[in-house]
């Protein structure tokens, strides 16, 4: 099972979660069937969005080594805040898959059960999250 996540990197919440689709489907495909509409805003993503170009969007993606040769170093520097940005996203992630549910193999056949269960551990983790930094400040 695969759902696609827009995390709010300053507040560490989940912002928007896809519909569940099987684990074969593309993340792209996944975005382009969902068909989100975003805020003129800078969005970081992963390499399995290549190409995924939303419009009004600054969009910000590791660049790859060219064949044979080495990154300059103004590209390794980008790389590394794109990497410290993301490390944030996927933090949020493993606090979404703390509710072992969502990870491990889930065997309920009814269809709209695998949209609850990530949707139970989205607002769990964010609840969690709000007491977390609710407290601190």
């Amino acid at each position: 099972m695969k759902n696609n996540l827009i995390i709010d990197v300053e507040e560490r919440l989940v912002q928007y979660l896809s519909g569940t689709y099987a684990g074969r489907v593309h993340d792209k495909r996944i975005c382009d069937d969902e068909a989100y509409t975003f805020p003129p805003c800078g969005l970081f993503q992963d390499t399995g969005f290549q190409g995924y170009k939303p419009a009004h969007v600054d969009t910000y993606q590791p660049k790859k080594k060219p064949k044979g040769q080495e990154l300059t170093a103004e590209d390794k520097a980008e790389n590394t805040m794109i990497s410290s940005i993301r490390i944030l996203v996927e933090h949020v992630i493993s606090g979404v898959k703390r509710c072992h549910i969502v990870k491990d193999v889930f065997r309920n056949t009814i269809s709209t059960f695998a949209d609850q269960v990530m949707e139970i551990a989205c607002g769990l983790h964010n609840f969690r999250a709000t007491l977390r930094y609710a407290l601190i400040t």
